[in-house]
């Protein structure tokens, strides 16, 4: 037969001796397949995984003991574990909580001997570099913390805290765990403690350690890796700081299901979430132990002290321990009668490795034996290396109906079964069956339960969602926490983390996570800003219609006559297209009003000007030749007039065509105008493309010509009332300037404003009115009162000469200064347009009618 070392579980992993019998039953049941129900292994050594046997004496099996499978003696007394270099197969290397005696491992390892073990689950022993010779049937807690991770991911849980026993199993479990979080991402751990095992007061550290979770108390969840005792403790700590139903605990292996550390606490513990290795209860078993007894399984060195251990009492024959008087085992003891039994949980996984060994040497038997029966010498010389490949490449349906295999590192596949433990609405606390894990995660979710029997996962998370329109501002280090920051003024939530502006003519919705246009708006003709401007332009426009129909009604009339008819009519033109720029600049844009715009906004005001200005020249002409001769001067008939006038309009049109070819007119929406600090307050203005400067040049010229004609009227202000217009003209003109001067600051001034298209274009308009208005009230009204209510000073007088025009010149100054020499209510006389320049005759002075002085020439042909 093939030499095979067998090491069991050390007796603080199980009630000893059940280990033992496991592995016997399963080398019984291999036996049994091949026919050999009742044989036994004659080089088969079994070792205890200690130095020592249970008494102390050597690592030897005893003469007389029986076989595995309870018939003859198994061997002689065994010689040290050094003589044994025959063996070339080992069982176990187990010790409690998963972890191997190194010793026993390198001696494997060494030797060269290949282990299969039903128990290790510690990660390092996947290193294939190290532990190379060494397999086993159960899957590494490398796997475990794999599903471990998976199902914190799966109840949305971001935020944990982990809890290890100090030791191999805990604190590598625990190690892995945070290993696989990081390489996963979305996973944070928010404290990792350790329970010390050497501590003076138990109940202390623990109610400290429950102290420490409560600092993060949004990692509600907690992932233990910790013995029973330990689990016990931790709930117990819990529950004295009142935080039942707080903690969401996830338990390893260890925990499984256990019920023993939920007792008395099992409130603290509803919810917990569980772990086991998938596993099955192997038929048979039950029977095969509860028929071991004192007397039919002398071979298993330890089953005397289980035998103790199991029934509460003492035995006093050789090979127990110390004599106790109290209570006498009788030997007539039955197990699972007057004790309580239930079968281990990794009966599975010992008898599946016995199973993967036999299954190796029968490949290797029928390979390298085709042709005889038993170990041949080509099998028994074969070694180490060439078992360990048969070994490796087993595929084969276990006890429990599920595949064993061994991927490279000789782990077997991970299959988990969940637990979940539910003391709320049952009749039974338990632990509940909801998912299982094999490489992906199947969880039913809404079969599980938490604290008071609600349904709803609770949150285990760092950081609670951001509300909409809100971005994450991640915590540096840690990227499951985050700061919820507003995306303020234009921006709108791109994804999680990043806010972005909307487009120029967008604004955020309503809850910030997208864009919407931003309204169009224009000056409406039922705004407030428009009512005034329009109201003030019909008044104009009914008082110049007005006034131009009386001038031509009586257009032969000696005051229309005096007051120049042609530039007048120039002049009113003027005057009613400053009031007609009001309805233009408030009608909505397009094309068409964008292009009268540009061509009557300066164009009123120059016609207006440019009529007052050639008037006010031709005054102060007329006084300074005067002064110097008798000589009319040039360019004073009416045709030289307009033609002055003309000239100085042409200029103003042809900036105005410039403008149309440099510039053609077009209609914009300008989203920066009205963009406020609050979105929803941005309009866009739809508007023509004219910016203020270009509204600043187009009226320069105009504001040029006032200013020239401003500084002939103060000029001419010493020419006595009698001859001319030159101080209502001035009057209006300082009224003008004056309009001017307040519309300049308030139209830069308020650029910035977010009214700015109400206030600019009602101040445009009503400064435009307002100069129409004074040129019209000071120049036209007067002369329209007199000839409406007094038609009898409209009466045609003698021309005066325009050497009556020279003497007047040159006393102009004294008779500016005494005014109270001239009778009252001396009416003006005509203007100088009808002194006829070539009459010298001299002024002839005539009666005075109603108090009133006039002063006539000879008509001219």
């Amino acid at each position: 037969m093939f030499p095979a070392l067998i090491i069991p579980l050390l007796p603080s992993e199980q009630q000893p001796g059940s280990a033992e019998e496991q592995l016997l039953h399963g080398v019984c049941r291999v036996l049994q397949a091949q026919g050999l129900g009742r044989s036994c292994l004659p080089r088969g050594e079994m070792l205890p995984a200690s130095s020592s046997g249970p008494s102390g004496s050597p690592a030897q099996l005893l003469p007389g003991q029986r076989g595995p499978c309870g018939s003859q003696p198994l061997c002689p007394r065994l010689e040290p574990l050094g003589n044994t270099l025959g063996l070339s197969a080992a069982f176990g290397c187990v010790r409690r909580w998963g972890e191997c005696d190194g010793t026993e491992i390198l001696n494997c390892f060494f030797l060269q001997i290949p282990q299969i073990s039903y128990a290790s689950t510690a990660p390092e022993l996947s290193d294939d570099r190290r532990y190379d010779f060494f397999s086993r049937v159960v899957p590494p807690d490398s796997f475990q913390a794999q599903a471990m991770v998976d199902i914190v991911k799966a109840l949305g849980w971001n935020y944990v805290s982990t809890l290890a026993s100090e030791g191999n199993y805990g604190e590598k479990g625990v190690e892995s765990f945070m290993q696989i979080s990081r390489e996963a991402g979305g996973l944070c751990i928010a404290q990792s403690l350790k329970i010390p095992q050497e501590r003076k007061d138990r109940s202390i550290d623990f109610d400290r350690i429950i102290r420490q979770l409560l600092e993060t108390p949004n990692a509600r969840a907690i992932v233990i890796f910790a013995h029973d005792e330990d689990i016990r403790q931790i709930l117990a700590a819990a529950k004295r700081a009142d935080q039942v139903g707080h903690f969401l605990w996830v338990g390893s292996d260890t925990w499984g299901s256990k019920v023993s550390p939920l007792l008395q606490q099992e409130d603290v513990a509803e919810g917990a979430i569980t772990i086991l290795p998938k596993r099955a209860t192997i038929e048979g078993f039950d029977t095969y132990f509860t028929s071991r007894t004192l007397e039919n399984n002398r071979r298993n060195v330890w089953f005397a002290e289980y035998w103790e251990e199991n029934f509460n009492c003492k035995l006093t024959i050789t090979g127990s321990k110390k004599e106790d008087t109290d209570r006498k085992c009788t030997g007539q003891e039955r197990i699972g009668k007057d004790s309580h039994y239930e079968q281990e949980g990794k009966v599975q996984f010992v008898i599946d490795a016995v199973y993967a060994m036999a299954h190796a040497l029968h490949h290797m038997n029928r390979d390298l034996c085709a042709d005889s029966a038993g170990l041949c010498p080509e099998m028994e010389h074969a070694g180490g290396k060439r078992l360990l490949k048969y070994i490796r490449s087993v595929n084969f349906n276990g006890s429990a109906g599920t595949p064993v295999m061994f991927n490279k590192n000789g782990d077997a596949p991970g299959r988990y079964d969940i637990f979940q433990f539910h003391s709320s609405n049952t009749s039974t606390p338990g632990y509940r069956l909801v998912g299982q894990w094999t490489d992906d995660l199947q969880l039913n979710i809404e079969e599980m339960q938490w604290g008071g029997g609600v349904r709803a996962v609770p949150p285990s998370v760092c950081s609670q969602p951001c509300r909409p329109g809100e971005r994450k501002k991640m915590v540096k280090g840690m990227p499951c926490c985050w700061h919820c920051e507003l995306c303020d003024g234009y921006q709108y939530q791109a994804d999680e983390v990043t806010c972005l502006l909307c487009s120029y003519n967008e604004r955020p919705n309503e809850n910030r996570t997208g864009c919407r246009s931003i309204p169009i708006i224009k000056l409406e003709w039922h705004s407030p800003w428009a009512v005034i401007p329009v109201f003030l332009a019909m008044l104009g426009i009914v008082a110049t219609i007005f006034v131009v129909a009386t001038f031509i009604r009586y257009n032969d009339t000696p005051i229309v006559r005096a007051s120049g008819r042609e530039l007048s009519y120039v002049l009113l033109t003027g005057i009613f297209l400053c009031y007609i720029i009001t309805f233009l600049m408030i009608a909505k844009p397009d094309v068409a009003v964008c292009s009268f715009r540009r061509i009557f906004l300066g164009l009123g005001m120059c016609i207006s000007y440019a009529a007052l200005l050639t008037k006010t020249n031709r005054i102060y002409r007329i006084f300074e030749q005067g002064k110097k001769s008798v000589t009319a001067p040039r360019l004073i008939s009416p045709t030289s007039q307009l033609a002055i006038a003309s000239s100085l309009i042409s200029v103003q049109l042809l900036g105005v065509f410039i403008w149309f070819a440099v510039d053609p007119p077009n209609i914009i929406v300008d989203y920066d105008e009205q963009k406020t600090m609050n979105p929803e307050q941005a309009r866009g203005v739809l508007k023509c493309d004219i910016t203020d400067l270009q509204i600043i040049c187009s009226l320069g010229y105009s504001i040029l010509l006032m200013v020239t004609c401003t500084v002939y009227a103060i000029k001419t202000r010493g020419v006595p009332e009698n001859f001319n217009e030159a101080k209502p003209i001035g009057f209006t003109m300082y009224t003008t300037c004056i309009v001017w001067l307040a519309f300049i600051p308030i139209f830069f001034g308020t650029a910035q404003s977010a009214e700015k298209l109400y206030i600019q274009t009602t101040t445009l308009t009503i400064s435009m009115n307002l100069s129409a208005s004074v040129a019209l009230g000071m120049l036209y009204m007067p002369k329209v009162y007199i000839i409406i209510f007094h038609p009898e000073l409209n009466v045609q007088k003698r021309k005066r000469s325009f050497k009556a025009v020279v003497t007047a010149a040159t006393m102009s100054s004294r008779l500016s200064h005494k005014p109270s020499d001239r009778p009252n209510g001396e009416a003006k006389t005509e203007l100088c347009e009808n002194v006829d320049p070539n009459n010298s005759l001299p002024p002839v002075r005539k009666s005075v009618q109603k108090s009133v002085t006039w002063y006539t020439l000879p008509p001219t042909v």
